[in-house]
C-alpha cells in the first residue's frame, strides 16, 4: 500500500512541479527575462506542497484501502 501511495504521491507531484514551472516561465516570459532561480524554487515548492497534501490522502487510492 505505502509504494502505491509513494507512487501515486509522485507522479502527482511531477505534473505540478511541471505545471508550475510552465506558468512561472510564461509569467517571467510577459516581463523580458526568464529567471531560473525563481522557476526552480517555485517548482520545487509546489512539489513539496503537493507531496505534503497526498498526506491527507490521495482519492485515486482509495480503492486500496
Amino acid at each position: 500500500m505505502f509504494k502505491n501511495w509513494v507512487k501515486a504521491a509522485g507522479v502527482r507531484a511531477l505534473k505540478t512541479v511541471a505545471q508550475t514551472a510552465i506558468a512561472t516561465i510564461g509569467t517571467c516570459a510577459v516581463f523580458a527575462n526568464v529567471n531560473w532561480v525563481v522557476v526552480a524554487s517555485a517548482s520545487g515548492l509546489a512539489g513539496v506542497l503537493s507531496l505534503l497534501t497526498s498526506v491527507a490522502g490521495l482519492p485515486e487510492l482509495k480503492n486500496d484501502l
